[in-house]
């Protein structure tokens, strides 16, 4: 078999997704499938039916050891919580270096810091809080690179820590901890005293010295400004940490605690932790698919989720040294937790021709959760008789768990009786965004993002023609049913964006029951989206039993490359209007002329930008260097190619999505934690695309202000003709190819050429 057999010769963002992300080394795809099934005959096969994926960083690195690569198996880790002393919060950040290095993203809670204020027996006699910190661990996630990209970091705080507003402010400024994604543990204590509106303590004791800092607040108003700087900027995201520490299989284990979640937040573990993932796509169980007679095959659907668990458990063993931290490697021999979850629930449903969300729906997902868990559960315990439990395993503390007593059959609980169990933590649904996105699916328990995809290509004149791309599901129903107008397809295909949130909730209510660990959640909503809304949807999501939820809004503030929908519209064939391929346009001295110093990692530089005095385009851009700052040639060469593209009539969004694409410099991430001073972006190229949209700006509203005043009497200039902007409706740009990324399951996705990371 080929990759081409196996996703299908017409999914080619597919073969580009295994082709860069998963092959190594030019190996064929059965040499793939040998080395990532590690000799596992019965799991390779699932692979192939598309049946069961492991975790991006198997499907890339298992093997490779023996390559001389320093690499790990798992996609996600818990660094031990900082204690509040400076040795421990810099070795935190050494530790979350070298987790990176292997590839590995992180998470860490920093509540066991002091807050802003509190006396410390030093130099500075109080201390900067424990937010102050979060640029530290930012800034390492920033440097630290892993094969073409950047490590994924989750930084948790409790909602009793003094510090926990100016924690739920600081993504506010988008220069701020731009490298993490964060989430406010919030207690059962918190969401009763909202219900009852009563104050709520928030409180701090400094082991060091003895000091107390306590104050109340509002409970109702703390929680407001959680959903509502949500609502704003998507983050912080709500972690139920009652619900996190009582619901999996540890909840009566004394010794056992949870420190953090990792970065998409569907593993809690504990300090040190790690865990492996695998994923069974629930859409290659139904049978009769788009039929009446369309069912789901339970009987096949359990043996998948054996040969998934003892899969898991090999990897696991294999990975016991490739760990980064020695402190890892313990925990997981302690604890060893695997991650087991699902994707293609949406595409499932619409082959069942159920409604997503709707009573029909949660009913099937509650059984087959249950399925899932008690099979996994049960496989588990048969490993243990084999191989013995895991070692802080304690019989009498398992099987009291409320978890398991909801999740298991009786012929299950009298093998966990006799034998243990193999794994403390068996189940996780994370965001599958890359895998599902390669198999052409829906991720996780999402449901179908969209019918279909607006693509645009360009014609021989310049001209943008946009034209559909249906989603693989829509497009085998309508073949199947002869259908060409994507208006006649059933009421059941729901999209993210059509679906009732609460019904959303449902939904991830449903799973969470069978779920021992957690599962990375999004609840997509429209812009007009209120913020009352957004309050009320993360207390039905707290009633509901949810353990965690972000939500995200059209068109909020969220961190990323963020382009203006008319600006978008107007490159291309505006832009070059009047142009043949290669006419460049000549200018003379009658142009609008603006000016910046910008402040970069090097020092200062200078940049100038002419303007076209009738449309405002850009013409001309003058770099150079000021008395500290960067290589004076590099500056010369890229404003002479900033120039000519201009003058060639590329649009200036063009321009700057190119400039925006060039990555993070050292230097400019370190003055910037340092010094504080440096221009918005993270290189130099960055910095001069920002100034010149800056200056284009400023032009465009001079232009509209003066435009009924006498225009200049003698223009020689060919100047392209761009729109003057004039919404604020917002887009995710990926960086890769400029098309609108989907924010899913806590990670940013581009559905045309396949790049995603979680922030």
């Amino acid at each position: 078999m080929e990759a081409e057999d196996w996703l299908g010769s017409e999914n080619q963002l597919g073969i580009d997704i295994w082709t860069n992300k998963y092959r190594y080394d030019g190996e064929t795809f059965e040499q793939w499938i040998s080395r990532i099934s590690g000799g596992n005959e019965e799991i390779a096969g699932y692979m192939k039916e598309k049946k069961f994926l492991f975790g991006g960083r198997i499907l890339s690195n298992r093997g490779l050891e023996y390559k001389g690569r320093k690499i790990t198996l798992s996609n996600c880790y818990v660094i031990e919580p900082p204690k509040d002393e400076i040795e421990s919060i810099f070795d935190c950040a050494k530790k979350l270096a070298r987790t990176y290095s292997y590839g590995g993203g992180c998470g860490i809670d920093i509540s066991g810091l002091s807050p802003k204020g509190a006396k410390i027996n030093n130099a500075a006699k109080e201390t900067t809080g424990a937010v102050s910190f979060m640029d530290l661990y930012s800034l390492v996630t920033d440097l630290i690179g892993q094969n073409g990209r950047r490590g994924a970091l989750m930084i948790s705080l409790d909602c009793s820590h003094p510090d926990v507003e100016d924690f739920i402010n600081i993504k506010t400024d988008l220069n701020r901890v731009t490298k993490a994604n964060i989430s406010v543990r919030i207690s059962s204590e918190l969401m009763q005293a909202v219900k009852k509106n009563e104050k709520f303590r928030l409180h701090y004791t400094r082991e060091a010295t003895g000091e107390t800092i306590e104050r109340f607040v509002d409970a109702r108003e703390l929680f407001r400004h959680i959903a509502e700087t949500n609502w704003d900027y998507a983050e912080p995201g709500a972690l139920f940490w009652d619900r996190v520490k009582d619901w999996n299989l540890l909840g009566n284990t004394k010794e056992f605690s949870y420190a953090g979640v990792n970065p998409c937040a569907e593993e809690p573990l504990p300090a040190g932790g790690s865990c492996l993932l695998g994923s069974i796509n629930l859409a290659e169980f139904v049978q009769n698919s788009f039929t009446e007679n369309a069912s789901f095959d339970f009987t096949g659907f359990k043996a998948c989720v054996k040969a998934s668990v003892t899969a898991l458990n090999e990897v696991l063993d294999e990975g016991l040294e490739l760990h980064p931290l020695q402190e890892q490697q313990e925990s997981v021999r302690r604890w060893r937790q695997i991650g087991l979850g699902i994707m293609g629930l949406g595409d499932m449903l619409i082959k069942l021709g159920i409604t997503y969300g709707e009573e029909a729906a949660v009913k099937l997902c509650d059984k087959i959760g249950f399925a899932m868990a008690d099979t996994a559960i049960a496989q588990s315990a048969l490993l243990a008789k084999e191989e013995g439990a895991y070692p802080g395993c304690s019989i009498e503390d398992v099987i009291s768990t409320s978890f398991f007593l909801h999740n298991t059959t009786k012929s299950t609980q009298e093998i966990v009786k006799k034998y243990g169990i193999r794994n403390s933590q068996l189940l996780t649904i994370a965001p599958t965004g890359t895998l599902s996105t390669m198999l052409g699916i829906s991720g996780g328990i999402e449901p179908v993002f969209a019918n279909y995809y607006e693509r645009k290509t360009e014609s021989l004149h310049g001209k943008d023609v946009f034209y559909k791309v249906y989603t693989k599901i829509v497009e085998q129903y309508m073949k199947e049913h002869k259908i060409t107008d994507d208006s006649q397809l059933p009421e059941y295909f729901v999209t993210a964006m059509t679906l009732d949130y609460r019904q959303r909730i449902d939904m991830q209510s449903a799973w969470q029951e069978h779920i021992d660990a957690s599962i990375s959640s999004t609840v997509n909503v429209p812009n007009e989206f209120t913020v009352e809304e957004t309050e009320s949807l993360y207390l039905y999501a707290y009633e509901k039993g949810l353990k965690g939820i972000t939500i995200f809004r059209d068109g909020c503030k969220r961190l990323g490359i963020l382009t203006p929908e008319e600006e978008k519209e107007s490159k291309g064939a505006v832009a070059g209007e009047g142009l043949n391929r290669g006419e460049i346009i000549e200018i003379n001295d009658e142009v609008i002329g603006k000016k910046r110093k910008l402040i970069t990692g090097c020092g200062s530089l200078h940049c100038i930008a002419m303007f076209d005095p009738y449309t405002g385009a850009l013409l001309e851009t003058y770099l150079s260097k000021g008395s500290t700052g960067g290589c004076n040639n590099f500056m010369i060469g890229l404003s002479r190619m900033i120039s000519i593209s201009a003058r060639g009539g590329i649009d200036i969004y063009t321009i700057i999505d190119q400039l925006n694409s060039t990555g993070s410099c050292p230097s400019y991430t370190v003055r910037r934690a340092t010094r504080k001073d440096t221009s918005k972006g993270s290189c130099c190229p960055m910095a001069v695309g920002n100034a010149l949209l800056d200056m284009y700006h400023e032009v465009q509203e001079e232009l509209h202000q003066h435009k009924e005043e006498e225009k200049p009497k003698t223009v020689t200039s060919k100047a392209p003709k761009p729109k003057a902007v004039k919404s604020v409706s917002k887009k995710i740009i990926c960086p890769e190819c400029g098309e609108s990324l989907l924010f899913e399951g806590g990670c940013t996705i581009c559905k045309n050429c396949g790049w995603s990371k979680c922030l």
